[in-house]
């Protein structure tokens, strides 16, 4: 079963409380938190993620999916451990070394917190392997990480091909999420590519109806 994980990124300013009780109501999955801090990339929403999730986690019990595009990982996990998330995704390129990659994992799971790790478009999947087997979930970006809107990169699809058949033929439990781009469109792509967590955003809170939206991209 695919799920979905909406993006908040886009939820027009004065209507944040609405817009959490109206994707609660539609059966989001997952509220996905993207966390910038205008270094790793240009965009910084740092505060207003803190915010926002510290303000979920107030009205919902639907859990918190925290995607950071930061570049101080180990603060970022610090302060976004404190809204609870049900996991917490860094990006490998913001870790210098792989012991770094392994020290990060290693601290989130100890603050009982599942782990994912998110790859840019330009990042070989390969390079994600060896840590896959102390994960839960790889986040394969469709997008250049940074900017909400943006039109989904046609030829990541392989690479989610790729990353499916690596986990199938090591017997790996893990999930396969997709951000950037996903729409009515493009869902059926990822999702037969081996996808099973569609991070959709402006696609559905935009629309007039969030569940309409949110059952299409399932089924």
């Amino acid at each position: 079963m695919v799920e979905v994980s909406t993006s908040i990124l886009s939820i027009k300013e004065g209507e944040e409380q609405k817009s959490f009780l109206n994707l609660e109501v539609a059966k989001t999955d997952y509220f996905h938190i993207d966390v910038m801090d205008g270094k790793f990339v240009e965009k910084n929403t740092y505060e207003k993620m803190l915010q926002n999730a510290s303000y979920i986690k107030r009205i919902s019990n639907l859990p918190l999916d925290v995607h950071l595009m930061v570049e101080d990982v180990k603060e970022a996990i610090d302060d976004f451990l404190a809204v609870e998330p049900n996991i917490i995704t860094f990006h490998l390129e913001a870790c210098k070394t792989k012991e770094m990659v392994h020290e990060m994992i290693r601290y989130i799971k100890e603050n009982g917190c599942r782990v994912g790790i998110a790859v840019k478009p330009n990042t070989k999947i390969e390079e994600v392997y060896e840590f896959l087997p102390y994960i839960h979930m790889c986040l394969v970006m469709t997008v250049e990480p940074g900017k909400g809107g943006q039109t989904f990169l046609s030829d990541m699809t392989k690479k989610i091909e790729t990353l499916k058949k690596y986990v199938e033929e090591q017997n790996l439990e893990i999930d396969i999420e997709v951000d950037g781009g996903i729409n009515l469109r493009t869902a059926p792509e990822v999702k037969k590519a081996g996808a099973n967590v569609l991070v959709a955003g402006t696609a559905i809170v935009m629309a007039k109806d969030f569940k309409v939206i949110i059952d299409e991209l399932k089924n």
